[in-house]
């Protein structure tokens, strides 16, 4: 039987109403009342069983929203997106807690890092295949068209990295945080270069080590099992998608003195695409607890200061695709619905539980605008640019003469 809703938790339940309203989101106590100053029309309604859930949300929401979610003493009545994507909108400016958890953020040492790369990455290649796309791509896909599949679109997604990075045949390329290897492949195959693939996940390298002795493209590909400190040697060019995150802000210099020694100076140029922020913030607490540990989303002032200046290097051309980042979580969100039977069964509800949270809310968060995704271009400071116009990159009547003029 539930516990009575006595008059300090009547009080508590106000002020987290109160933190509710603006997002139009309705409280509901466990013996079915909602506090004075619920929405009229919500557009959804959180739902905690017990005094305990409604002391803690109050107490640390930023934690213990998750927490309760996944042990399930609060629910959410409603489709789940809405609702978090409504609280986002109304919570984008750092708070006192966060702003202290930056401050005492410990670094991603090798050890660490490898740590942070198992707990998220090898839960099991057949886990990602349930619901990512067919080539396990797991970083935003490009939407050219609102008509096209996840798998389109990720296969555009790596067709314009290769077009922004100007990549020609024989060229060696490094890629610090290769994934399953499907850029890496799509690399080779698409554009004949050569690729030095690194990566701490185990199941990760072993995935596309096969892949590639499957598709004949081993002689071009290589996958290293290690670290982007390890990166030795020269390069034409040096791209990254979705492994930024990972660094930390304060082994951003360690990374600027990597992209500076590897990286070929008359003609070299690279591309970071990451998740990022418009203002310094941490990730949300409960996702660098549960899902992303030592996780962190830089700003574009961050990596600017901290990695390519220090690596003397010109930034050439910002893109924002969090719009793109959104629709990806959309399509990933829905697969997982699908999976949601398997997933329990072979992981338990609590995990369940939390990936559906970490997605539905991650999607949310690029649909507010809290989280940005960012692709950046750049080159060293005495390169001569891969392009001059973006119409050699997006395509246009004047693409191809373009290009032919200024090679």
């Amino acid at each position: 039987m539930p516990s009575p809703v006595g008059w300090l938790n009547r009080r508590l339940a106000e002020l987290l109403q109160a933190a509710l309203a603006p997002a139009a989101v309705r409280l509901e106590l466990w013996d079915g009342s909602s506090p004075p100053g619920a929405p009229p029309a919500p557009i959804g309604t959180v739902v905690v069983d017990d005094a305990r859930t409604l002391r803690a949300v109050l107490l640390n929401p930023h934690l213990q929203f998750g927490e309760c979610y996944v042990r399930g003493t609060l629910k959410v009545r409603g489709s789940l997106e809405p609702v978090l994507e409504a609280i986002s909108r109304t919570a984008l400016t750092p708070t006192w807690r966060e702003r202290l958890s930056s401050a005492l953020a410990r670094g991603n040492s090798l050890q660490r890092s490898r740590r942070n790369v198992h707990h998220h990455y090898d839960l099991g290649n057949d886990f990602y295949s349930w619901w990512l796309d067919e080539q396990l791509v797991y970083t935003c896909a490009y939407f050219e068209r609102p008509d096209m599949s996840l798998e389109e679109a990720q296969m555009a997604k790596m067709d314009l990295v290769c077009r922004k990075l100007r990549l020609q045949a024989g060229e060696l390329v490094v890629e610090a945080g290769s994934g399953w290897g499907a850029l890496a492949l799509h690399m080779a195959r698409e554009y004949g270069v050569n690729v030095r693939a690194f990566n701490l996940s185990h199941e990760q390298i072993a995935y596309a080590r096969a892949r590639a002795a499957r598709e004949g493209l081993a002689g071009q590909v290589e996958f290293i099992e290690d670290d982007y400190r390890s990166v030795t040697g020269a390069c034409d060019a040096f791209v990254s998608v979705g492994m930024l995150e990972h660094v930390g802000l304060r082994h951003f210099p360690t990374l600027a003195a990597v992209m500076r020694r590897v990286l070929r100076r008359a003609h070299g140029r690279g591309l970071l695409h990451f998740i990022g922020r418009d203002v310094p913030r941490p990730l949300n607490a409960w996702i660098r607890r549960r899902i992303f540990p030592g996780g962190y989303a830089p700003t574009l002032a961050e990596v600017a200061a901290r990695v390519l200046a220090p690596a003397q290097l010109s930034i050439l051309d910002v893109d924002n695709l969090r719009l793109h980042y959104a629709r990806t979580l959309a399509h990933w969100s829905r697969r997982f619905a699908q999976a949601a039977d398997r997933v329990r069964g072979r992981y338990g509800e609590p995990f369940q539980r939390a990936w559906e949270l970490y997605l539905t809310g991650s999607e949310a968060a690029f649909a507010a605008g809290s989280l940005q995704l960012f692709q950046v271009v750049f080159a060293p400071v005495e390169a001569t640019p891969p392009y001059w116009t973006r119409a050699e990159v997006y395509g246009g009547a004047q693409a191809d003469e373009w290009y032919a003029a200024t090679r």
